[in-house]
């Protein structure tokens, strides 16, 4: 990739469900991108059609053991980094918390540098599960949390923890200009059918005619936000010259229970799969639903996408994977999996679809 007067960014994590559409995004406001992914969880199909792009570089590289010098050599000038590498899945992040906890803290890290040495901006790729399970709501950015330190979840929940501060520590220090989203649920074409969550659950298995798990009584909440949308916001926080507070909440405030769920899933589908229950996973969180003024307030953003539109678009995608979805079937939420483990992106499978549902 020869480097002009485009920009350039990094997208650490580019193989996987959010950091491919956040390459498709890029791609088409004219940026050049330089895609770093282990592929531990990210999928090489997500970049099939990205092959022939000649502003698109590919990295095979873990954030854990990167080098700046390494990006700065073969990418030459970059003005933005984005930090979405790190599996996040209960089962896949499970599979593996001490790599969990360090690709959040010593990849963040070396990320951070690398953003420093470039004079580049730094966009962090953040969680809802920062809240933990959240004794507010919904939630605000100056929400602190309710997190077990030490459950299962915490590789994840407090390596983000520990990454955001060390994404503001550098802030606060005149180092790197840094922007921190905080994502909630989101759902999409591109999402791994073995990912163990509720909607990619329950659509391979109405799709497969298999009983649809829910954990817990279904009466916990969530609120879905579509890729589109998402992938809108994070553009938006990553170019905004606003004076920032902190962290700002990307979601869905439209909060319904996973019970909802799996029925408009049932209902889309056309299935006629049962629905069979499971016991709730530990520090499973009760509610979930953010508070996004902020995001309203400073960067005019909001999700347009509606949840029947995005239904339709993620069952339309899942459909075209059955093929060998079928083969994977969705793990329990506090089970990890064999395949979360490296190389598991190279599992066969379709090229993706082009992105679709974009409503006003």
């Amino acid at each position: 990739m020869t480097k002009g007067k485009r920009k350039v960014a990094v997208v650490a994590g580019g193989a996987g469900f959010l950091g491919s559409h956040l390459c498709d995004a890029l791609l088409a406001e004219s940026w050049e991108v330089i895609c770093v992914d282990s592929f531990r969880t990210g999928r090489r199909l997500n970049l099939r059609h990205l092959e022939r792009e000649p502003r698109f570089d590919l990295i095979e590289a873990d954030i854990i053991e990167l080098r700046p010098g390494r990006i700065l050599r073969e990418g030459g000038r970059i003005d933005a980094v984005f930090n979405l590498a790190c599996a996040a899945s209960p089962p896949h992040y499970q599979a593996d918390p001490e790599h969990t906890l360090l690709t959040c803290v010593l990849g963040t890290r070396n990320l951070l540098q690398l953003a420093e040495r470039a004079g580049a901006g730094f966009l962090l790729a953040s969680t809802s599960e920062v809240y933990g399970d959240p004794e507010v709501h919904p939630q605000a950015e100056t929400y602190w949390g309710n997190v077990n330190p030490t459950g299962p979840r915490a590789c994840y929940d407090e390596g983000k923890r520990a990454a955001e501060t060390l994404a503001f520590d550098y802030a606060r220090a005149g180092r790197v200009r840094v922007r921190v989203a905080r994502i909630f649920n989101t759902y999409g074409p591109r999402m791994r059918p073995d990912d163990g969550r509720i909607v990619s659950n329950a659509v391979t298995q109405a799709l497969a005619g298999d009983p649809i798990t829910i954990y817990g009584d279904g009466s916990q909440t969530r609120s879905f936000c579509y890729v589109d949308d998402l992938i809108d916001g994070l553009v938006r926080l990553q170019a905004t010259e606003a004076s920032l507070r902190g962290a700002v909440n990307l979601g869905n405030p439209e909060e319904l229970t996973v019970a909802e769920l799996a029925e408009r899933v049932v209902e889309l589908t056309g299935s006629a799969s049962p629905i069979v229950w499971r016991p709730l996973p530990v520090d499973d969180p009760r509610r979930r639903r953010p508070d996004i003024g902020y995001a309203r307030q400073v960067l005019g953003w909001w999700p347009r996408i509606g949840l029947e539109a995005g239904l339709r678009s993620t069952i339309a995608w899942f459909a075209q994977e059955r093929h060998w979805a079928a083969a994977v079937r969705p793990p329990a939420n506090d089970v990890a999996p064999p395949f979360a483990q490296k190389g598991a992106g190279l599992l066969p499978g379709p090229a993706p679809v082009p992105l679709r549902a974009r409503t006003e």
